[in-house]
């Protein structure tokens, strides 16, 4: 017994009939109407669709060498279990991520060597100098916070992070439609025209970031993007001299499905981008194919600063290379209230005005 295929609605996706009156298949939800052929080829183009294919087939790291190895220690923190990398001059100090004091267990040995380094730009004196900077401007912030909020430590430090490169054979499907509306002294109508629209082409990623420090929270690190990847040079521990470089613990595998995650929406950012004069778009479905995956190990240069204020610890990070600030700051409570406060009076006062108005007319 031969199986009977069923055409779905492209516009609402009820289920649609041939309809011998007008000679054409036609939906009995929306009374949207198709000829036989426009149907066939709109089909001929699902069949040929293909799912997202975002595997990867990489080689990543170089492995340390003896004489290199024998110029680095390895610290560990007993609170927060960090691993932290710098040279042999770096006598005990304390971890950049909980501020407890760190111990030094040995010579670094089990990982991979990076591939690139982004050299500090800035000194300690511009994270300083930026953290008061990143004050300015903030209505909520507690007045006396900028006075009081104490810096306990500035430090120096190579945050570990996976550069993803790719090509990607992009696919994509939207649903849009067209609305006009007019009226007459009886009616008033509106017109509603469906629309598939495909958009295909290729599109090339350098140097996609993931942050490969657990200890490191990726919003945060992803704030004071982007880097200058151009700047980036061929490791050398002579760039550690003075900074502490946290060790990943996050390999390059785990990292797949974040980098996956930032190709997928800067892709399906990029395409939607060039769907113009619509009323309305939709993503039906997408196909993203990569090839010529590649990914590379780097140090990337930040700054963290710990500050403590009323008995509160805030972590702020900035761009080594850039100066870019970020971080969390207090909220003045009554403050904002306040704010608030007066704003649902503005808005209650333009709502009575307005229905005042209704009334009158």
């Amino acid at each position: 017994m031969a199986a009977i295929q069923e055409y779905k609605c492209p516009c609402c996706g009820g289920a649609i009939a041939f309809d011998s009156t007008i000679q054409k298949m036609k939906c009995p939800y929306c009374d949207t109407e198709f000829e036989m052929e426009t149907l066939a080829s709109y089909d001929s183009e699902l069949r040929d669709e293909q799912t997202d294919d975002m595997n990867w087939q990489m080689d990543s790291g170089n492995e340390w060498q003896e004489d290199e190895l024998g110029t680095l220690n390895a610290y560990v923190c007993q609170s927060c279990g960090g691993e932290i990398t710098c040279d042999e001059n770096t006598a005990a100090t304390s971890c950049p991520f909980c501020g407890n004091p760190v111990v030094l267990t040995g010579r670094v040995s089990g990982t991979l060597k990076p591939d690139y380094v982004i050299p500090f730009k800035l000194d300690k004196n511009a994270a300083k100098d930026a953290l008061k900077r990143h004050y300015m401007g903030k209505r909520f912030l507690p007045k006396i916070f900028k006075d009081q909020n104490h810096i306990d430590e500035v430090k120096g430090i190579y945050v570990p992070f996976w550069l993803f490169d790719t090509d990607a054979d992009v696919n994509m499907r939207y649903k849009a439609t067209k609305v006009r509306c007019w009226s007459d002294n009886t009616y008033n109508y509106t017109e509603t025209k469906y629309y598939s629209v495909s958009r295909g082409g290729q599109i090339q990623f350098e140097s996609v970031p993931v942050d490969g420090s657990v200890k490191m929270p990726d919003d945060l690190m992803e704030s004071i993007e982007p880097f200058n990847c151009s700047e980036a040079v061929d490791f050398q521990t002579a760039y550690l001299a003075g900074y502490l470089a946290d060790k990943y613990d996050v390999n390059s595998d785990q990292s797949v499905e974040r980098a996956n995650e930032r190709i997928r929406k800067s892709t399906e950012d990029a395409f939607y981008d060039t769907v113009k004069g619509y009323s309305s778009v939709t993503k039906e479905a997408s196909s993203i194919q990569l090839q010529n995956g590649k990914v590379s190990y780097a140090l990337f240069p930040v700054w963290i600063l710990n500050t403590t204020w009323n008995g509160g610890n805030y972590l702020f990070a900035m761009n080594g290379q850039t100066g870019k600030m970020v971080g969390d700051l207090p909220l003045d409570k009554a403050a904002y209230r306040k704010w608030l406060f007066g704003l649902t009076g503005i808005i209650g006062l333009g709502l009575f005005a307005l229905y005042s108005l209704i009334c009158l007319l």
